[in-house]
């Protein structure tokens, strides 16, 4: 495989759309692109494939998306809609010695192993079941050749980091489903990068997300080639909404999949 690609496993906001009680035209929508799971990308690249995040979707995202093979896992964050597919990875560890890496700032780490304690106690190495070996992220680290950069940002009170991904010295894709703010290093780290995935609540303004014009404005000033849109909620119809945008921003949806 020659390309660097990207699937949109999910594009939900932590509620999922259709949401739970909801009435609303989009929770009623036919439109397959307005049926939203909750938020993560599977990464292929010549060497490896890994995914960002485990929501509670993650086992169908998988059968969806036919992945049979992963090199490694990596979290964003600690919230619940990112990290409560922990358990399904047991798919990719079944053997006796197969272990899987997972990739996680200091506070998603320790959140990890008091939630899923049994699978880091190093008791439970049957068959069958999830055998992780855990990574703290400090900073940059490599997948092949792909180099991965954290992408510090705002978001509530929760530590949180984007990912920046780079090969053969090149900023392809910077991905960052969970924010409010950026922080000044991560402002930089994303000048020019080729394209940018980012967290597009809705149109009107939210304490702990940032909204569709925010996001905008973030790839614009970045100078990035081409915006993809993700983490929605149901106030965003895929029609209506996605043809007012500017020629180079996209809303994803669940099951795209783009080559950098």
């Amino acid at each position: 495989m020659a390309d660097f690609e990207i699937t949109f496993l999910g594009t939900g906001t932590s509620i999922g759309v259709p949401v739970i009680g909801c009435d609303c035209p989009v929770c009623q929508s036919d439109d397959p692109k307005n049926k939203r799971s909750r938020s993560s990308i599977y990464v292929r690249s010549p060497e490896q494939a890994w995914v960002v995040d485990t929501g509670p979707d993650f086992r169908m995202q998988c059968l969806r998306e036919r992945i049979r093979h992963l090199d490694a896992v990596l979290y964003t964050h600690s919230h619940t809609d990112h990290i409560m597919g922990f358990d399904d990875l047991r798919r990719f560890t079944v053997g006796e010695d197969e272990e899987l890496t997972i990739y996680a700032n200091p506070q998603c780490m320790a959140q990890l192993q008091t939630a899923f304690e049994f699978a880091f106690n190093g008791q439970n190495r049957y068959p069958g079941y999830f055998k992780p070996v855990p990574v703290v992220v400090n900073g940059p680290f490599t997948l092949g050749e792909t180099r991965l950069v954290p992408l510090p940002v705002r978001h509530g009170k929760v530590e949180t980091n984007g990912y920046l991904f780079q090969r053969g010295g090149q900023s392809l894709l910077a991905y960052i489903p969970d924010a409010k703010e950026l922080e000044p290093d991560t402002v930089s780290l994303i000048e020019g990068v080729d394209t940018l995935i980012i967290d597009g609540l809705r149109e009107t303004p939210h304490p702990t997300h940032l909204s569709i014009g925010e996001s905008v404005e973030i790839g614009q000033k970045a100078g990035v080639r081409n915006l993809y849109l993700t983490h929605f909620s149901c106030e965003v119809d895929y029609t209506v909404a996605e043809p007012a945008l500017p020629e180079n921003v996209r809303f994803a949806y669940d099951g795209l999949k783009i080559s950098v």
